[in-house]
């Protein structure tokens, strides 16, 4: 037996120097998995990677280059040996507002990093899976994927509502096949990202605040419960959602029983 290759699943997570993506890799490395954490620098990939321990790689990788999503799965490859599971969690958000007055900057970066970056993401994992004969695929959703619509989200939306159609198209084409690809829904997370959505304008920011409070979920919390089920999957097509419609008809039935404080305090 080759000792030198993890016997446990083996883990890459895009966008998971900060944020879920972070909270991600350390769960899974947490569950002792082998874990390939990645963001556009090297330094950073690097830094949390060796906070992670042995059992971490860091790797730099800007995901709307297909040739970098490329370079991530043969990193990858080269170190541990195979690749079991795929994360796409790379995106971003742009600060909320109507998307004339977007800059060309704010909406590009928007559709190419949560879009076109899932996309190369997707196909590097797809074309590595097909390789070696296995491998599962999760693609993460967000605000849009659902079909709801708001104010000031069309770019983020729209990235969003693209995934979901992306995910579905995947998991037909690889029927049939030892590989799995699935949704992920994290639901609302308190991570800058979320924060970003408001980014100057403090108003909304308040106004929103009672229902991010009744909705959103602390990382660790989150975290832990989708590396669970990603670990445990066993099916193609589908998603794996944390905030469910039940879900939230509780959290809203319950709020001024029970109210909780996510990003603030009582």
């Amino acid at each position: 037996m080759d000792t030198s290759k993890p016997s446990s699943p083996v883990v890459v997570v895009t966008g998971s120097t900060r944020g879920l993506g972070r909270g991600l890799a350390a769960a899974f490395i947490a569950r002792g998995c082998s874990v390939v954490v990645s963001g556009r620098r090297q330094s950073d990939a690097e830094r949390v990677a060796a906070a992670l321990g042995p059992q971490a790689l860091g790797v730099a990788c800007d995901v709307t280059r297909a040739a970098q999503c490329e370079a991530l799965w043969q990193a990858a490859v080269a170190r541990f040996g195979r690749v079991d599971i795929w994360i796409n969690n790379a995106g971003i958000a742009a600060q909320r507002k109507p998307v004339w007055e977007q800059t060309d900057e704010e909406a590009g970066e928007v559709l190419d990093i949560n879009l076109t970056g899932t996309l190369n993401g997707a196909r590097a994992a797809l074309r590595g899976m097909r390789a070696q004969g296995f491998g599962r695929l999760f693609n993460m959703e967000g605000y849009g994927s659902n079909g709801m619509v708001m104010a000031g989200m069309a770019a983020y939306g729209s990235s969003k509502a693209a995934v979901t159609y992306l995910t579905k198209s995947l998991a037909v084409e690889v029927k049939g096949t030892p590989i799995q690809v699935r949704a992920l829904s994290p639901g609302m997370v308190d991570t800058e990202l979320l924060r970003r959505d408001y980014a100057g304008d403090p108003a909304a920011w308040e106004r929103a605040k009672r229902a991010i409070n009744t909705l959103a979920d602390k990382v660790d919390t989150v975290a832990p419960w989708l590396a669970d089920q990603v670990l445990a999957s066993n099916r193609n097509g589908g998603r794996i959602a944390w905030l469910t419609t039940p879900k939230i008809a509780w959290r809203f039935a319950t709020a001024r029983i029970k109210p909780r404080h996510i990003i603030d305090a009582p």
